[in-house]
Order: structure tokens, then C-alpha cells, then sequence
């Protein structure tokens, strides 16, 4: 029952080992948290395969089990070889049915009590309806919070990623692309050059969402009035997409003309972790740029920089949204402030780590105050009818001292002509 390799598992070495530490500190923030928002729980109960990553240092696919007090379980129905190999935690047992769970955390003598907190926006109708016919004796609430804040406040193990992740972001935003792209690019070509240049990198070209049913592929690269294309995805840039069912990177009969804005908004990944950037780009010359695109785009600074000198442990995430917004009625670009018509979104950014957007949100019912070591994406951007989104995102480390910027500080429009 124990996390001791059998003969044939020492034939493989894992790629990493979840260092011990970070396991314990992250046990112990979670139960922090646990007493403090589901006091009533016996322990967590989570299915969710990044919430057991974070946990365990493996990507599991089953449960994990961390009672108020005494050893975790990992229960996995398939990959206890893997898991082993890459984690700390000292049980790790195959199960295949709900029926199970009480007997095998009962054998390892961390028994499941009778009310379980659970990460219910991560359990699907079918599982959570099964779950309950196979344990009718328990209680179920909801563990989602608890998680949330956890993953929320970043270990300086997880900054260290984040800045790996942000400098290989920024290298290739702002040294490598204004060398490679040029006009006459159709958009998926813009993005493939994104892409590869990452990966090249050590991006490791999967993006998670954290929100139900969300999906993204690295982000959009938008050309002119693109920008503002209907999207079903919950950001302010629009993007036509490589089809209705792929509605992503950039089309390949969308070719970004001379003295065009072109919008990317990309997300890079490192070890599991990501940072999010978009950066306005200028086939021709600054003077060329139209007015409404420069004012837009200076409005968008102002907003940022507006921001980051609140951006400190303590500000709430309402706050900044109210002073973004005050900025941008006092500019009367209230309307076109993070999108446009419908499309329009009520924030102006997000948490992030080992998904895109993670908690919390920069909007208006987000009254939290940040603390030190959340990793916060701000991303102001205005929409121009007819001509754009210009915008700019970056992704920072709350400190105590200021913001630290991990992808960058390029505010400016970059101009790919004389």
C-alpha cells in the first residue's frame, strides 16, 4: 500500500520528482484554507487532474484524497507506475470503483469521515451522480474556493517558473517576431511563426482553462478589423479563427496588409505553468498609424500604468476594475473598453499559473484583497470599428514592493516599417 517502486518500475526515471516541501507546504495551505471556508469537512476529495497535479507533482487520473489530519491517498485508475515514480505521496492505490474509496483509504487507516469536500465544478453531472449512488451515506460541499485561493498565491518554487515561462514570452515577442514577420503573412502563418518560435524555446504548447468547457490553443492573432470578430471565448479580442469548430490562432485567406494593426494575444507555457501576453504590431510606420488606433492604444498605457502603481498586497481585484473603468470614461471610450458591443467583458484581467485564468478575476464582485505572490494578467484593450483592437497584456508577480514583471514592459505599438 505503500509508494514503494516495485522490480519493474525502476526501469524508468522520471522527468521530475515533486520535491517534498512543495508537497507539504501545499498540503498544508490547503487544509489552512479547509478549516477556514468548509470548517463542517472531514477532508478534500478531488478529481480535478491540475488540482491533483498541484497536490501530488503527477497528473492523475482518479482521486485524491487529504483528510483534515493523517496521510493522503491517491487513488488512480490507471498510471500508479508513473505516480510512484513522481511523487511524494506515500499511498498511491488503482481503484475502479466509487465502492472502493471507503475501504482502501480506510486500509491506510485515513478513513473518509462523512462529509467530503469536493471540487464540484470539476466533477461532471454523471460522475457526481455516481459518486453519491456509490456513497449514500455521505455529504458532499463544495471544495472549489479552497482550491482556488490556494493555487491562487504562488510558491517561490512556481515563481521560478513563471519567470522562466515569461522570459522565453517576452524574448520571442520582442526580439524575435519584429524579425520574422512581415506583411503579406496571413494570420495562421503569424501564429505558426508564434508557435514555433516558442516551442523552440521550451514551450510546452498546452494551454489549459481553468473555466468549465472552456478550450484555447495558444490565442489569436487578429488582423484589423478582426479584432472585433464575434468570439465565444470570454476575452475582450475577437478572432476570425481557423474554422467554426477551431475557432482560434488565425485564418489562412485573412493576410495582414501594409499599414494594418495586427492583435496577438498568445499564451506561453513552461513545465506546466503559463504566462499571457498580447502585443500590438504596425506593418509600416508610426506616422502612418491612424489616430483612433494611437489614442486607443496610448488610453490603453495610461490604464496599465494607472494600474500597476495600485497593483500592491491589499488592493482589491473591484478596485483596480473601477479605476480601468473611470479611466476609460473620462477618455468616453467606455463602450469600447475591453470589446466591443456584445462581446464586450467586464474585467480587466486574471489570475494565472498552472492554467490561463485562474482566480481570481479583476472585476467588479472580486472584493479579496491580493496578496503577495499571486500571478496577475493585465490586460486593458479598446476596440476600434473598422481598424482594430489595439491593447496591451502583461503578466506580473504581486510583491510587496511593486509588481514584478514576468513577460516584459513593452507598452508601445511596434512598428515593422520605416
Amino acid at each position: 500500500m505503500s509508494n514503494t517502486p516495485k522490480a519493474d518500475e525502476t526501469a524508468f526515471t522520471a522527468v521530475e520528482v515533486f520535491p517534498v516541501s512543495e508537497y507539504t507546504l501545499r498540503l498544508a495551505r490547503c487544509r489552512h484554507l479547509l478549516a477556514s471556508l468548509c470548517p463542517e469537512a472531514d477532508g478534500l476529495l478531488i478529481c480535478d487532474k491540475v488540482h491533483i497535479y498541484y497536490l501530488t507533482g503527477t497528473l492523475g487520473t482518479g482521486l485524491f484524497w487529504l483528510p483534515r489530519e493523517g496521510e493522503p491517498v491517491l487513488l488512480l485508475r490507471k498510471g500508479t507506475e508513473r505516480a510512484r515514480l513522481e511523487s511524494p505521496v506515500r499511498h498511491i492505490l488503482p481503484f475502479v470503483s466509487y465502492r472502493e474509496l471507503p475501504g482502501l483509504t480506510a486500509s491506510v487507516e485515513s478513513p473518509l469521515g462523512t462529509v467530503l469536500a469536493v471540487d464540484k465544478n470539476k466533477f461532471s453531472w454523471t460522475m457526481a451522480d455516481m459518486l453519491q449512488k456509490r456513497l449514500p451515506s455521505l455529504r458532499f460541499v463544495g471544495a472549489d474556493d479552497v482550491l482556488a485561493r490556494a493555487r491562487a498565491v504562488k510558491t517561490p518554487w512556481e515563481q521560478e517558473r513563471l519567470r522562466t515561462c515569461g522570459l522565453i514570452h517576452s524574448e520571442v515577442y520582442d526580439l524575435v517576431l519584429p524579425e520574422l514577420f512581415a506583411p503579406g503573412m496571413s494570420e495562421q502563418e503569424l501564429a505558426s511563426i508564434y508557435m514555433a518560435e516558442v516551442m523552440s524555446r521550451g514551450c510546452d504548447g498546452l494551454c489549459r482553462m481553468n473555466a468549465h468547457g472552456e478550450e484555447m490553443f495558444y490565442g489569436y492573432a487578429s488582423t484589423g478589423n478582426n479584432g472585433l470578430f464575434p468570439t465565444p471565448y470570454n476575452g475582450p479580442l475577437g478572432c476570425r479563427g481557423l474554422h467554426p469548430a477551431v475557432p482560434f490562432l488565425g485564418s489562412w485567406d485573412c493576410i495582414w496588409q501594409k499599414n494594418q494593426c495586427l492583435s496577438l494575444d498568445m499564451g506561453c507555457q513552461k513545465q506546466g505553468y503559463h504566462t499571457d501576453r498580447t502585443q500590438v504590431y504596425w506593418s509600416g510606420a508610426y506616422r502612418d498609424i491612424p489616430a483612433a488606433i494611437d489614442r486607443a492604444q496610448k488610453i490603453c498605457q495610461e490604464i496599465l500604468v494607472s494600474s500597476l502603481e495600485l497593483l500592491r498586497p491589499g488592493i482589491t481585484p473591484a478596485s483596480l476594475w473601477a479605476n480601468a473603468l473611470e479611466i476609460a470614461r473620462a477618455h468616453q471610450v467606455e463602450d469600447c473598453f475591453m470589446g466591443h458591443g456584445r462581446d464586450r467583458v467586464p474585467f480587466l484581467g486574471h489570475g494565472i499559473g498552472l492554467t490561463l485564468d485562474e482566480w481570481p478575476a479583476l472585476a467588479r464582485s472580486f472584493n479579496e484583497p491580493l496578496v503577495e505572490g499571486m500571478a496577475i494578467a493585465l490586460e486593458p484593450k479598446i476596440a476600434v470599428p473598422g481598424l482594430g483592437m489595439p491593447g496591451i497584456e502583461h503578466t506580473y508577480l504581486v510583491q510587496a514592493d511593486g509588481p514584478e514583471p514576468l513577460t516584459g514592459t513593452t507598452m508601445d505599438i511596434c512598428c515593422l516599417g520605416d
